[in-house]
């Protein structure tokens, strides 16, 4: 008797999503685990190239627990995701050939450019301003040695 695997692959997703979630909570108690916000956003780049409808969704799922966990606006960081990756990106990946540049500037755009993004949201609807911690610097890195890995 053989056994049908054919949904391998979203049992695997779904599992990757309960994960990130329970690790997503353990960052926000203990400061010294990364967000995974870089993972994120190199996933969710990754997703657009191959136009993957289904990993958009999940990682989509994952980025609004993200932004409940660290209380930002409700789809800012789909949206930020989307229009990096559409229009900053690709002027980027013109520029380096390397790819560990490539990588740390995608890593960099992703951390340094939301939250730019979000200092521009906080302007425009009169919110109070974000403010950015040094654990930035060490996420920045460990997320680097993550994402090159991938």
């Amino acid at each position: 008797m053989q056994r049908s695997l054919t949904h391998k692959r979203v049992i695997n997703s779904l599992l990757y999503l309960v994960l990130f979630v329970l690790y997503s909570s353990l960052s926000t108690i203990y400061p010294f685990l990364p967000p995974l916000f870089g993972v994120l956003f190199v996933l969710f780049i990754k997703a657009l190239q191959r136009k993957d409808f289904f990993t958009l969704t999940l990682l989509s799922i994952a980025l609004l627990v993200f932004e409940a966990n660290f209380s930002y606006l409700f789809f800012s960081t789909i949206f930020y995701f989307y229009i990096a990756a559409k229009f900053i990106l690709p002027k980027i990946e013109q520029n380096f050939n390397c790819f560990a540049c490539l990588r740390l500037s995608e890593i960099l755009l992703a951390y340094i450019g939301y939250y730019l993004f979000l200092l521009l949201l906080s302007e425009v609807f009169l919110l109070p301003m974000e403010h950015i911690d040094y654990y930035i610097i060490y996420y920045i890195v460990i997320e680097f040695f993550i994402v090159s890995l991938l």
